[in-house]
């Protein structure tokens, strides 16, 4: 059941994505388990909306492990 969950996905098996730096239009990489990650060009952070079912989901410490869940529990 756990190896399925659909909200889990990119945060097992990271991915990439580029996302434009709210201060100054800047593209910046994105892993998927990033939380936030400083623009390049200007230092202004850029957050990554990954928490949400890790505060919700019941499932959530045993689907991530206990070191992912802390993590993202404590920076999100």
């Amino acid at each position: 059941m756990f190896g399925h969950c659909p909200g889990s996905a990119n945060l097992k098996t990271p991915t990439l994505s580029m996302k434009k730096c709210p201060e100054c239009g800047h593209e910046v990489e994105v892993f998927s388990t990033d939380i936030k990650v400083p623009c390049d060009n200007c230092g202004f952070i850029v957050y990554n909306e990954i928490s949400g079912c890790v505060r919700w989901c019941k499932h959530a410490k045993e689907c991530l492990g206990e070191e992912q869940y802390r993590r993202l529990i404590e920076e999100g």
